[in-house]
């Protein structure tokens, strides 16, 4: 019976702890283990790399900001929301991008080496999927 009381607290506590979420990258411990992706769609979560063909690695690190109009309310403006992103070539320096899911928001393509990427869309949420096009750039 003393058990009860100690459950009921954890259960109590665990919408709590599960709403504190780290927006930050992490690193992925075995990148080794990521699909490899070019020319063509992928949706990754937050924190989630992929491999190009080249060798570089594209990694969604943050939300950065959701002002987008909530489904099924009207609103005057559809809103934005804005990603932020870090493309590692295979050699030489990393960068950070930032795309956004309105034009009128801010970038929704970038130019990452040889390639265009492009936020083709973005669930709702606190750590939202992102899909993403990467397309080869002549």
């Amino acid at each position: 019976m003393t058990r009860l009381p100690a459950i009921l607290a954890m259960i109590l506590l665990l919408p709590a702890a599960c709403a504190a979420t780290d927006n930050t990258f992490k690193p992925s411990a075995d990148a080794a283990s990521q699909p490899t992706v070019d020319d063509s769609r992928v949706t990754l979560g937050l924190g989630q790399s992929t491999q190009l063909s080249d060798g570089s690695q594209l990694s969604y690190t943050s939300l950065v900001n959701d002002s987008r109009c909530a489904p099924d309310v009207q609103c005057v403006w559809a809103g934005d929301a804005e990603i932020a992103l870090r493309w590692k070539p295979a050699k030489g320096s990393a960068r950070n991008l930032r795309l956004h899911t309105n034009r009128q928001g801010g970038p929704t393509s970038a130019r990452i080496g040889a390639r265009t990427l492009t936020l083709v869309s973005l669930e709702r949420g606190i750590g939202p999927n992102a899909t993403l096009s990467i397309t080869a750039t002549p």
